[in-house]
């Protein structure tokens, strides 16, 4: 059910056998379900009303108590992926505020997400090579346009109806300066298992990505990510102080 207050509202509709329903309103969107929730935000599929046609429509977790903090890394992530035109990269629709709660409506994807894939079993070596390909080819596009994405990993990239990767999230994107070895002071950010030793620091570059794909494809072929512990502070541990285990054929 969506939290959204004021903004949301209960409406009868009649679904396909007749029957009535109600649906959550938000903004001119109709919340059909929701699909995924994150540490900041929660994803619906929606049907935007105007233009009749299915989208992703996330919003803030927070709602109207979102923290200044937690609006401007939204506000980042949205833009970021707003000014992106890829074909592996998730479109985004719209963005606005309603009622003081702040959204954003993207393509629909309706595939697995490659985490999801790789949680079934292990990929065969050309398709993982394949997907990895064409998120490399995405990530380099972001590069040219100046925005770098620092949390990619498996869950981030969805795998849409025509078996092609999708890149999605970047609620931790940063836009890289004009001189592009530029590193960026921040806070530790990302997911440990794909991020690079420096990115512990706070440190992220365009090779920070290079490092996270590796670790996808490590992942899609052995089935688990090169770094992995029990807590986020023992995964970055492990990751500081020992080598990977080598994939096996």
């Amino acid at each position: 059910t969506a939290n959204l207050g004021s903004t949301g509202m209960a409406a009868n509709h009649t679904d396909d056998l007749g029957e009535r329903r109600d649906v959550a309103e938000f903004c001119g969107y109709e919340l059909l379900e929701e699909v995924a929730t994150g540490g900041m935000g929660v994803v619906y599929k929606a049907r935007q009303r105007g233009l009749n046609r299915i989208v992703a429509l996330k919003t803030m977790l927070a709602g109207q108590l979102a923290s200044d903090a937690e609006i401007e890394r939204f506000r980042i992530e949205a833009e970021a992926a707003a000014n992106l035109r890829h074909p592996n990269i998730v479109s985004i629709y719209e963005v606005g505020e309603c009622q003081r709660h702040h959204f954003f409506s993207m393509d629909f994807i309706s595939g697995k997400s490659l985490a999801g894939l790789i949680r079934e079993q292990p990929l065969a070596d050309v398709v993982a090579a394949r997907y990895v390909r064409d998120v490399a080819g995405a990530i380099q596009y972001a590069h040219s346009q100046g925005i770098l994405h620092r949390d990619l990993k498996p869950s981030n990239v969805l795998i849409d109806e025509h078996d092609q990767p999708q890149v999605t999230d970047f609620g931790l994107a940063k836009r890289l300066e004009a001189d592009s070895k530029l590193t960026v002071s921040d806070a530790v950010l990302g997911t440990p298992g794909y991020i690079p030793p420096e990115q512990v620091d706070g440190r992220a570059t365009e090779l920070s990505n290079v490092y996270a794909l590796g670790a996808m494809l490590y992942e899609a072929v052995v089935g688990r990510p090169p770094f992995r512990a029990h807590t986020r502070i023992d995964t970055i541990l492990q990751m500081l102080q020992e080598e990977p285990v080598p994939p096996r054929i």
